[in-house]
């Protein structure tokens, strides 16, 4: 198959200019153009660590840059890092992973492949699905150490993450060192041509392009992509810290959260995570900072274009309409997730938990002592409180989480 560089699908100057928007830095700029004027398939990889599958609209940043290069007839090679999950990757981390079992990985595999495909798209000659175990269960000690061989020390402990570990006295384990050097070595086996990636990953992937010379390919393009501070203004979308869009949330779950976004990020978010024309982005942030309704509108409006591009124009109207009548007009949500119960009496910190299992115990308690709770219309504080909660009862445990009480039994019998 190959490409004609020219309209429809445009120039490689013109596809670059596309993905400036969501670009930080671009490593081998030229050498891309190069390979884009060549009109073949560009070989994209895509390598996830398989411990958290877990996607918000952080990740999804990547996600749509691949999928503008996918329209243009390019190839994603999604890599299921199975064989480099079992020592898990330290970026970021101020200790080891846990290694994850067999199961672990296949679970999250699927995982992964169930959500990147919201965004990619899925034909077999635009998204090719493979494994770093069909190389590293080949390859054997003898070609490990050659390998390592092309690689010193010095180099590897020079990582930023890894001299903080070594000042504040912690151990690093020798697989975790090694690890920019499987990682890299993915790039050298898929021959791969691009990889986008966020600048965390920097290291990792210009070892790859180091190892793709020394086995004399041409080195593969790093484009590393805009970091954006989370809803709350934080560094970035983390579950950690409550402040991210899931990816795979319901529309409507996506809408409520993104309404939380501070005013001075409304430019930024719409500039990354929408496909609003910039100029409008701009309006928007424009907008909001002038406060009040008109913040309010703003937000609206970015929320409505984020969730159409993910989940289509129908799903952001009703998820608009269902807001402003929720959180405006004070009115219940028309659909409500079904609660059964089995129990004729239980805890209020318990009904949180089972409705809320996701949450701790002690972040339950918080829920309920913030005012988060309510049960029919009625405020729930004390997390001892004793419930006999009715079949048809409405539970709110959140700002956006409603339940509707199914009890099975009212004698709670089983």
């Amino acid at each position: 198959m190959t490409i004609d560089p020219t309209p429809p699908h445009g120039s490689p100057e013109q596809l670059l200019a596309e993905l400036d928007r969501t670009t930080d830095q671009i490593i081998g700029r030229q050498d891309l153009l190069n390979r884009l004027r060549e009109g073949r398939p560009l070989r994209i990889k895509f390598g996830v660590d398989l411990t958290a599958p877990d996607l918000h609209l952080g990740h999804a940043v990547n996600l749509w840059m691949m999928r503008t290069l996918q329209d243009h007839g390019h190839t994603v090679i999604f890599l299921l890092g199975d064989t480099t999950s079992r020592i898990g990757d330290p970026t970021g981390r101020s200790a080891s992973r846990p290694v994850l079992t067999d199961q672990q990985i296949s679970d999250n595999a699927a995982s992964f492949l169930s959500q990147v495909t919201r965004v990619l798209r899925s034909e077999p000659e635009l998204l090719q699905i493979r494994r770093n175990s069909e190389w590293f269960d080949e390859i054997g000690v003898a070609g490990l150490l050659s390998e390592l061989s092309l690689v010193t020390h010095a180099h590897l402990i020079s990582r930023d993450m890894f001299r903080s570990r070594s000042a504040a006295g912690a151990e690093i384990a020798i697989h975790e060192l090694i690890y920019p050097v499987l990682q890299g070595f993915d790039s050298v086996a898929l021959q791969s041509d691009l990889t986008i990636v966020g600048t965390d990953q920097l290291f990792n992937e210009s070892m790859g392009r180091e190892l793709q010379v020394k086995h004399g390919q041409a080195p593969q393009t790093i484009i590393t992509t805009t970091v954006t501070p989370g809803l709350d203004g934080g560094p970035k979308q983390s579950k950690s810290l409550n402040n991210y869009v899931g990816l795979c949330a319901a529309p409507e779950e996506k809408f409520g959260r993104l309404m939380t976004l501070q005013d001075e990020l409304v430019d930024t978010w719409a500039r990354v995570y929408s496909d609003l024309p910039l100029e409008q982005a701009e309006e928007l942030g424009r907008r909001a900072r002038s406060g009040g309704a008109a913040a309010r509108d703003a937000k609206l409006d970015l929320a409505e274009a984020i969730v159409s591009r993910h989940d289509g124009a129908p799903a952001a109207r009703r998820s608009r309409e269902e807001f402003l009548r929720v959180f405006s007009a004070r009115e219940q949500p028309r659909e409500m997730v079904a609660l059964a119960l089995r129990s004729a009496t239980m805890s209020a910190l318990d009904l949180v938990i089972m409705a809320r299992p996701e949450l701790s115990r002690s972040e339950a308690r918080r829920l309920l002592a913030g005012g988060g709770v309510e049960l029919d219309g009625r405020r729930l504080a004390d997390p001892e409180d004793a419930l006999a909660p009715a079949d048809g009862l409405v539970l709110r445990a959140g700002r956006r989480r409603w339940f509707r009480l199914e009890v099975a039994d009212p004698r709670g019998l089983p």
